[in-house]
């Protein structure tokens, strides 16, 4: 589903990532691990167009991307759910969600149910305000909103940052729905290992901004990957 080759990532005169080749299948989850610092936002931002990349080659489906604005990437199926949810506080849940409309064709500006079976509290918090919200229930309308675009991927940034157990659970069985569906590729940037190891398929390891270890969840040993993601 989506694929890099030598994607690099400059901030000022710094690099940050070296050369990134990466791959997402459709109905798995791909998770980016390692300690903080080593370029993992960084190379979600760059596959999201919030952050143009310098080099290298992004790929969805069978189209190579261009470097372009983060809205046209989301029109052409790259979501993320950023780190800090980034919703807008002044706005209602309702609003917030239909934020989403503008990647969409007219004709699909509605929320659909779905969004409301897997977060149910949005339902009865639709005319409340986004600043109103607890942490995590700001975090499950910033993965609704991402839904609503409709993406091919799926881009989540510390999803279980700042939030209660409760909610984490169920954002964890909110990404098992979308791992079953089979039509959608999710990259999942976490530092919470138990749960990212519970959901992952595939798993990168970045460090300095490269890739020090890849491979499929079931040829990796747990212990050796905490102790390499924990370094």
């Amino acid at each position: 589903m989506l694929s890099t080759t030598g994607l690099t990532l400059h901030y000022g005169g710094s690099q940050i990532l070296h050369g990134i080749d990466f791959a997402a299948k459709a109905g798995e989850v791909t998770c980016i691990m390692g300690p903080n610092g080593v370029g993992k936002t960084s190379f979600l931002k760059a596959l999201a167009g919030t952050h143009p990349r310098s080099g290298g080659t992004v790929t969805l489906g069978a189209e190579t991307l261009p470097v372009t604005r983060p809205q046209d990437m989301a029109r052409r199926g790259l979501s993320i759910v950023p780190q800090g949810r980034m919703i807008f506080p002044l706005l209602t849940v309702r609003e917030n969600l239909e934020t989403a409309f503008a990647v969409l064709p007219k004709a699909q500006h509605q929320i659909p149910e779905e969004v409301f079976t897997l977060f149910p509290i949005l339902k009865s918090f639709l005319h409340r305000r986004g600043g109103d919200l607890s942490g995590g229930q700001q975090q499950q309308l910033a993965i609704a909103r991402a839904l609503i675009m409709q993406p091919k991927v799926l881009l989540l940034d510390e999803p279980t940052e700042g939030i209660q157990p409760n909610i984490i659970q169920q954002i964890g069985e909110v990404i098992d729905y979308l791992k079953a569906k089979g039509t959608m590729a999710v990259v999942l940037v976490e530092q919470y290992f138990d749960f990212a190891w519970a959901r992952a398929d595939q798993v990168y390891v970045f460090r300095r901004g490269a890739v020090a270890l890849e491979g499929r969840k079931d040829a990796l040993d747990k212990a050796i990957l905490h102790r390499e993601v924990s370094v």
